[in-house]
């Protein structure tokens, strides 16, 4: 698609996809290579928003699984559609009858029937799930299988055979391959170590917080109505608060919700009200909200010195 990674990047920050060298060169090599990305990180660093970026930039259509604790094949693979099957049954029940009616035998008709069985378990009683599609469809597609952390280990194990040979194995129809090659992104919050098959099937990418200075790219990049000098002081802000400890960091989509709070709200500045009315658009946790407050009155410390300065730096200025 790109003829190099340069021209990959360039694609994805004209998505608003500020992409690093790691992460453009794994999905550079990702489409050469035809291998699944397994893009690993804390919850919020733009692991789905790079699958998103990435089919746009390359005019490909997203199908999105999203995993779940219990899910299973019938949800992300296919189902039969029995009502459909037991609707065609009725409308040809006459034609069944004058079929069978001939049989001399209970063997002879179950033969007759069984022959026909492949009109009933044929792909226009297959309704297609997010798997099937992305191997079905007409065109090369971007599959994310979003959040492969909260599926079952069973459902990672099925899996396997999707990644490695990019077919599936319908009973009834048989093994269905892929039309085209779709480009694979899973993403994973690690809320649970995946298994080293899984691993060895895909290229591995891990996407932690960006820099302060990415981060600020990033803000200026996807909300650029927010002054220079406040999206500064906000991407300092939030810099220190991931030094703290904390039971929920802010995620660099709640940096960009903030960004456009402080716009909606006409803020010029990060003066201590503004910063004390809207950390809860940061922080989801009320433990968290406290503990930032105290150490904007100054009433405790940070995990570090560096952190407690910034952090005051931020929200005085």
């Amino acid at each position: 698609m790109y003829s190099n990674l340069n021209e990959l990047k360039t694609a994805l920050s004209e998505q608003q996809y500020i992409a690093s060298d790691d992460i453009g060169t794994v999905m550079f090599l990702a489409d050469r290579l035809n291998k699944p990305v397994l893009a690993e990180g804390p919850a919020g660093v733009g692991k789905t928003e790079l699958a998103k970026a990435y089919a746009l930039a390359t005019e490909r259509p997203l199908i999105r699984l999203q995993c779940y604790e219990g899910l299973d094949e019938s949800k992300a693979l296919y189902e039969w559609e029995y009502a459909k099957q037991m609707l065609y049954t009725q409308l040809l029940r006459d034609k069944l009858s004058d079929m069978l009616s001939s049989a001399e035998t209970l063997r002879e008709a179950a033969d007759r029937l069984g022959a026909e069985e492949s009109v009933f378990f044929s792909e226009r009683f297959l309704l297609a799930r997010p798997l099937l599609k992305a191997l079905t469809a007409d065109e090369p597609v971007v599959l994310l299988i979003d959040e492969i952390d909260r599926a079952d280990a069973e459902f990672e194990a099925f899996l396997l055979e999707i990644l490695s040979d990019f077919q599936v194995s319908v009973p009834e129809l048989g093994t269905i391959k892929a039309r085209h090659m779709p480009t694979v992104v899973l993403t994973s919050n690690n809320t649970r170590e995946l298994s080293e098959a899984l691993k060895r099937r895909c290229l591995y990418l891990f996407i932690d917080y960006p820099t302060q200075a990415a981060e600020l790219a990033i803000v200026r990049l996807r909300v650029p109505q927010l002054n220079a000098r406040l999206a500064e002081q906000a991407v300092e802000v939030v810099q220190s608060l991931r030094s703290m400890d904390l039971k929920k960091a802010p995620s660099v989509s709640e940096t960009l919700d903030w960004a456009r709070a402080l716009v909606m709200l006409n803020a010029d500045t990060l003066d201590k009200d503004t910063l004390q009315n809207t950390l809860t658009v940061l922080l989801k946790h009320e433990s968290d909200v406290n503990k930032a407050k105290r150490m904007l009155n100054g009433e405790g410390r940070t995990s570090s010195d560096r952190g407690r300065r910034s952090f005051g730096r931020g929200s005085n200025n």
